[in-house]
């Protein structure tokens, strides 16, 4: 089966799926699936069968489905295309981060593989995009790391905010708006369970506070 803009979308939704399961779960639900992909159970059930077919995806009816490593090294290389797209357009177009991720849904499926390893090296071979995630190797291996949030990070303690990882445009404006990009150093001073807030510093005068929500949606390390 030749490579799609739909195949590598469902690649890349399945990818992104199986990554937030809990560690128990094995395989991604097919309806959170559709709903990733706003298709219908059905029509995610039919694509992911012929995925199945041709060796990307192993599929349990019922149960769910992941990605082979064939799927899995695609998928990849898919998110490569677009992390470096999404840097290229905010580093040498001038781009917001909060503009940049539907221009690269569309780039990514239509750029050469040359133009990507030329973007690539004009950029420095950097290891993350503007939102701090990671960019797949050439290969399709990941460098992976572990982060705390906001909600699990020690308490009084400097951090620093390394990725966001929700791309919606509206809360890229507030992450922007209230200075917890990645790179930012932070303290979490404290949390409330009842109220679901979250209350940070990131300098002697800007104390801040947030909802648990958009806390567990920045990944901080140590230091």
């Amino acid at each position: 089966m030749l490579a799609s803009s739909t195949v590598e979308n469902y690649l890349k939704a399945i990818y992104a799926g199986v990554q937030s399961l809990q560690p128990d779960q094995r395989l991604l639900p097919m309806g959170q699936l559709a709903g990733a992909l706003r298709v219908t159970p059905g029509t995610a059930t039919t694509m992911v069968k012929t995925l199945a077919e041709s060796g990307l995806v192993e599929y349990e009816p019922y149960v769910g489905v992941r990605l082979t490593k064939a799927g899995e090294r695609l998928a990849a290389l898919v998110l490569r295309r677009h992390r470096l797209i999404e840097l290229f357009l905010v580093r040498v177009l001038g781009l917001g981060w909060d503009e940049v991720h539907e221009e690269a849904e569309q780039l990514e499926h239509v750029v050469s593989d040359r133009l990507v390893e030329r973007i690539d090296e004009m950029l420095g071979h950097p290891a993350t995009d503007p939102h701090g995630d990671p960019i797949p190797n050439p290969d399709g291996s990941v460098t992976r790391q572990e982060y705390d949030t906001l909600l699990t990070c020690p308490l009084d303690r400097p951090v620093t905010v390394t990725r966001v990882v929700d791309q919606d445009k509206a809360f890229l404006q507030f992450i922007e708006t209230n200075q917890l990009m990645p790179g930012t150093a932070i303290v979490v001073e404290a949390r409330d369970a009842a109220s679901d807030s979250v209350r940070l510093r990131a300098s002697e005068s800007q104390v801040m506070t947030i909802g648990t929500r958009a806390a567990s949606k920045l990944l901080v390390a140590s230091g």
